[in-house]
């Protein structure tokens, strides 16, 4: 099964981060601590039509992005938790610098 989201919604997946450790060694829950609000995109509506001028998405499959905390929708789609949001909530692109 496939998911497409229509007109400038995106379907993301949050990307898992490893449990924060102190220079002790004591590892910090992720409950206790602020989520991270970086998902990857795995589907891109087709953009829209605002007044007569058709709106391009900014972003595309694989992208790793950063979200509005409180944006979207959470759902269960093949065993996996999906957030479907507007493009406007997606506040940057992360982009891997080639010269590491």
């Amino acid at each position: 099964m496939k998911i497409q989201p229509l007109f400038d919604r995106v379907v993301l997946e949050k990307i898992k981060e490893e449990p924060a450790q102190t220079v002790a060694g004591l590892v910090i829950p992720m409950t206790s601590e602020e989520q991270p609000l970086m998902a990857k995109v795995i589907a891109v509506g087709d953009g829209f039509n605002s007044d007569g001028k058709q709106i391009e998405m900014q972003v595309a499959v694989d992208d790793i992005i950063l979200y509005s905390k409180y944006a979207g929708s959470v759902f269960k789609f093949e065993n996996k938790e999906v957030i479907i949001i507007r493009q406007n909530d997606i506040l940057a692109k992360i982009i891997k610098n080639n010269k590491e």
